[in-house]
C-alpha cells in the first residue's frame, strides 16, 4: 500500500560525535579546520566546532531511505540550513529528524518534508525529498 498525505515517517535521532566529523573530512576532503578544530573555530567566531553542511543533510535523509528502504528512492532533495550543528567535544551532538508525506503528485511520486532539530532547535528548514515508492509504476 503506498503512503497518504500527512503519514508519518519513524523519527530518528543520530548522535554526532567529533570522530564523525573527522571520518567525514577524509570522506569529502573537505578538511576546513571548522570542523575539526575547536581552537580555529573558536577563533573565527564559531561556538565550537561545527558539522559539515552536507554531513548534516546527508544525515537527515536516512529518515528518508530507512523509511524507503532503498537511497536510490531519492530523486531529488533540498533544504535550507537555519544553523550550524554545533559537535562539543565531550558530549557531541544529536540530530532528531522526523518527516512527513505532503503530498503525492501526478506522477507517483511522494513530496516528504523533514524537520531537523539540535536541542530543540532547528538546524535545517525547507527540507524536502521527492521519492519515488517502490510500489509506484
Amino acid at each position: 500500500m503506498s503512503p497518504a498525505v500527512g503519514d508519518k515517517l519513524p523519527a530518528q535521532e543520530f548522535p554526532v560525535r567529533r570522530v564523525d566529523l573527522v571520518r567525514y573530512c577524509g570522506a569529502s576532503g573537505d578538511f576546513n579546520p571548522i570542523h575539526w578544530n575547536e581552537r580555529f573555530a573558536k577563533e573565527v567566531g564559531l561556538p565550537d566546532v561545527i558539522a559539515h553542511g552536507m554531513f548534516t543533510m546527508a544525515t537527515a535523509v536516512r529518515v528518508v531511505t530507512d523509511w524507503t528502504g532503498d537511497p536510490g528512492a531519492v530523486v531529488e532533495y533540498g533544504v535550507r540550513f537555519t544553523r550550524p550543528v554545533v559537535v562539543p567535544d565531550a558530549e557531541g551532538a544529536v540530530i532528531s529528524v522526523s518527516g512527513e508525506v505532503r503530498s503525492v503528485r501526478e506522477d507517483g511520486l511522494l513530496e516528504v518534508s523533514l524537520t531537523a532539530t539540535v536541542n530543540g532547535d532547528t538546524v535545517m528548514a525547507k527540507a524536502r525529498a521527492v521519492v519515488r515508492w517502490k510500489d509506484a509504476a
